[in-house]
């Protein structure tokens, strides 16, 4: 070492000479490597365990390309794999493969594309196409039996069609006029009580119970309208005014309607003195058809003018509506008892139309040619159906659904016109006549929704009887 170059160390003197200093090699210090954790994906602030990341091998859950295994290890990997992945994994022995994404997953699924609601959610167009593959699982029609539950023979029953003299009550008795007498049947016993005998100078042209069914109105060859009580086989009021017959008949209430041959319509009040208190005149010919509606604000009436005309209690005077399409005599009247100011007309046999009317501005709605006479009508209290009765020339009864106006049933039996109809209290079964001298039950409209007890059950016995 050069003597002129100094060291970095203090030494004393001497010592310089004797000692040599090796130098030292920089050290070169690298920081440790970083350490990192397994990569792994944050679905929330909460912790959610996916299959991805499981290791189900390691258990034997999954399926390998090992060869098959029978025996009690094989039927035990099979009963796991059930309770785990659920019944529809398994196609046969041994199970199929399921994806391992679907175990404890709270992710929203799309719908798979076996669903009818599959592409709903994901804003596929819904053309005509994608209605048409939705499949929704359609009702069976109603079956309608095409005979007859029973049959009653009622000798006499007049085959006139400005008649009417059928009527059901509310209380399950069948009133029937049959010449000059008018005979009760009772649906649950069918016991058959006589009425009245009007004698041989008159007879029987309508029969109508009251709404509450104690009470029931007679109309007479005559002109008289009579009121007698079922229950005593009593007569208590007897009405005249009409100058003939008075062929139909309709309650609102304490308010009686009846309509004659001498072309009026009078109002009978059972708590006042007077025979009538009040007066339609608006027909040209015979009133043969009568119907108030649901509500009683509105009365009904059809004639042998071929006009239907709706009145109510203030218009004494004049209809407040006069409907003229009708060609034919106009008997069958029926108000809807599901549509407000709605109702029902049929024409006789140079019309054969069903037509449907809003009182509310007099419009027609729809009309359809049924092929034959129609004789009456009435609607359905448990469905939006209707049935027709019908006479020249096919004597059918038809049952309709509204508004499409599509045909339930067509029945036959009747070898006369159908002019009667009645429909029972609990609005399943109607009852018809026609003048070879039978009456006939069918079983045609459905049950109510609510389910209400039957009474009726006399009805369904089969057999032939007689009403009296």
């Amino acid at each position: 070492m050069e003597s002129s170059k100094k060291t970095r160390l203090n030494l004393p003197a001497g010592m310089e000479t004797n000692l040599r200093l090796e130098p030292v090699p920089a050290i070169n210090f690298t920081p440790p490597p970083k350490i990192t954790s397994p990569s792994k994906t944050t679905y929330s602030d909460r912790f959610i365990p996916c299959r991805s990341s499981s290791r189900l091998q390691n258990f034997n859950l999954v399926d390998k390309p090992s060869p098959k295994k029978e025996g009690s290890n094989e039927a035990y990997l099979r009963l796991l794999r059930a309770e785990m992945f659920g019944t529809e994994s398994c196609t046969g022995s041994p199970c199929s493969p399921v994806s391992p994404s679907k175990i404890f997953r709270y992710k929203t699924e799309h719908p798979s594309p076996a669903s009818p609601l599959a592409g709903l959610g994901s804003g596929q167009d819904l053309g005509s196409n994608g209605l048409g593959e939705v499949s929704t699982p359609t009702k069976a029609p109603r079956k309608i039996p095409k005979t007859p539950h029973k049959v009653l023979d009622a000798p006499s029953l007049q085959d006139d069609f400005y008649l009417n003299l059928v009527d059901w009550s509310s209380q399950n008795l069948l009133a029937v006029g049959l010449g000059t007498s008018v005979y009760l049947w009772s649906a649950s016993t069918s016991k058959v009580t006589k009425l009245c005998d009007l004698g041989s100078r008159d007879g029987v042209c309508a029969v109508q119970w009251t709404r509450e069914g104690s009470y029931l109105a007679i109309g007479t060859g005559r002109g008289e309208v009579q009121i007698w009580d079922s229950t005593k086989c009593k007569k208590i009021r007897n009405f005249s005014g009409h100058q003939t017959r008075a062929g139909v008949l309709a309650w609102s209430s304490c308010i009686l309607s009846s309509g004659s041959r001498d072309k009026n319509i009078l109002q009978h009040d059972i708590r006042v003195p007077a025979d009538f208190i009040s007066q339609f005149a608006g027909h040209r010919s015979e009133v043969c058809g009568l119907k108030w509606s649901h509500d009683d604000r509105e009365l009904a009436s059809g004639g042998n003018d071929n006009q239907l005309l709706v009145w109510n209690q203030r218009s004494t005077q004049q209809p407040i509506l006069r409907l003229t399409e009708h060609t034919a005599a106009v008997k069958a009247i029926a108000w809807s008892p599901h549509q407000h100011g709605l109702l029902a007309s049929g024409g006789g046999t140079a019309d054969r139309c069903i037509r449907f009317w809003n009182t509310a501005n007099g419009k027609i709605l729809n009309s359809i040619d049924t092929g034959s006479q129609v004789c009456n009508l009435a609607w359905c209290k448990n469905a939006n159906e209707l049935v027709s009765t019908h006479g020249y020339s096919q004597n059918q009864i038809m049952v309709w659904k509204y508004p499409s106006m599509a045909k339930l049933a067509t029945l036959t039996g009747h070898s006369y016109r159908v002019l009667y109809l009645a429909t029972s209290p609990d609005g399943q079964t109607i009852v018809t006549g026609a003048g070879d001298e039978t009456l006939r039950f069918w079983n045609i409209f459905p049950t109510a929704k609510t389910s209400t007890p039957v009474r009726d059950t006399g009805i369904f016995s089969m057999g032939r009887t007689h009403i009296r």
